[in-house]
C-alpha cells in the first residue's frame, strides 16, 4: 500500500511539535532564541550541571575541613568562594527551570554575563592568591571570612527567593514591553525590597570578597555593582511605570532597594 506524500509530511510535522514541547526542550518560550556564545543543548545543560555540581562539592569540601595542607592556596576561604561561585550559578538555572521554565535555557546560568562579570572574579582571585603567598598574615582575621560567609548565604537565599516569589514575571533582562501575564509583584520579599534579586546579588558578591579579605576587589565589586544597578533600576523602573502607572509610582514610594546609595 502506497504512503500518501501529504500523510507523511502532516506526520513529520505533528512529530515536530512534539518534540519542541517537550519537557526537557530548552528553547524558552517567552523570548526569542538565546544569544549567549554557549551552544542551547541538553548535553551543554547537563555538562555545565556536573561541572558546577563537582566545583560545589570540591569546594564545600576545602571549607568544612578547614583547607588542606598539600598545596599552599588550597585554603577554606578559597574553597567557599569556589563553592559560592559554583552554587550562585547551578541556583540561577534551577530556580528559573523550576518557577520559570518559559524563560528557562542555557543562558540561564548567567556564565555568559560578560567580559567585565569575569575579569572581575578573576581579579578577586589574583589579589587573593598574590596576598596569600607574599603576606599571608592579612588573610588570618576569621571573624571578616565568617561575616562573608553569612553575607553569602542570605544574598543568596535573598535573591533565589526573590526569583521563585515574582515565578514568571521575573527576568534576567530587562522587559521594556509588558505582557498579558505580567503582574506587580509587591508582597513577600518585595514587600522589604523593592529589587531583591539585584539587592540579594549585590551583598553576595560583597560577602564572597570579605571571605577572601580582599580589600582592593571589595572596594571595585561596591563600586562597580554600585553603577550597574543605579542605572539598571533607573531603566527597569521607567518601563515599570509604564506598564503599571500610579500602583508602582506609590509601591517605590513606600520601599526602599536596601542597596546603598540606589534610591
Amino acid at each position: 500500500m502506497a504512503v500518501d506524500p501529504l500523510d507523511k509530511i502532516h506526520e513529520s510535522v505533528e512529530k515536530r511539535v512534539v518534540e519542541q514541547t517537550h519537557p526537557l526542550q530548552t528553547i524558552p518560550k517567552a523570548k526569542g532564541a538565546p544569544g549567549g556564545k554557549i551552544p542551547n543543548t541538553l548535553l551543554a545543560v547537563s555538562t555545565i550541571a556536573f561541572l558546577l555540581g563537582g566545583l560545589f562539592s570540591l569546594g564545600t569540601l576545602t571549607f568544612v575541613v578547614g583547607g588542606f595542607d598539600t598545596y599552599w592556596w588550597s585554603t577554606a576561604q578559597l574553597g567557599f568562594f569556589v563553592a559560592a561561585w559554583a552554587g550562585f550559578h547551578w541556583a540561577e538555572f534551577a530556580v528559573t527551570a523550576g518557577w520559570n521554565f518559559e524563560k528557562c535555557s542555557v543562558d540561564s546560568f548567567l556564565l555568559d554575563n560578560g567580559a567585565m562579570y569575569h575579569i572581575a572574579n578573576g581579579t578577586a582571585l589574583a589579589e587573593y592568591l598574590i596576598t596569600l603567598y607574599f603576606k599571608p598574615t592579612l588573610k588570618s582575621y576569621p571573624y571578616v571570612t565568617l561575616i562573608g560567609v553569612i553575607f553569602v548565604i542570605l544574598g543568596q537565599l535573598l535573591r533565589s527567593a526573590a526569583m521563585i516569589h515574582a515565578s514568571t514575571n521575573f527576568s534576567h533582562t530587562v522587559a521594556f514591553r509588558k505582557r498579558e501575564t505580567h503582574e506587580l509583584v509587591t508582597d513577600g520579599v518585595y514587600a522589604w525590597f523593592r529589587h531583591p534579586s539585584y539587592a540579594g546579588f549585590y551583598y553576595w558578591a560583597l560577602g564572597t570578597q570579605l571571605v577572601l579579605q580582599n580589600p582592593l576587589t571589595f572596594i571595585l565589586f561596591a563600586i562597580l555593582l554600585w553603577r550597574f544597578f543605579y542605572y539598571r533600576t533607573r531603566a527597569e523602573e521607567n518601563a515599570l511605570v509604564k506598564f503599571f502607572g500610579d500602583d508602582y509610582v506609590k509601591y517605590r514610594r513606600n520601599v526602599g532597594t536596601k542597596i546603598p546609595f540606589v534610591p
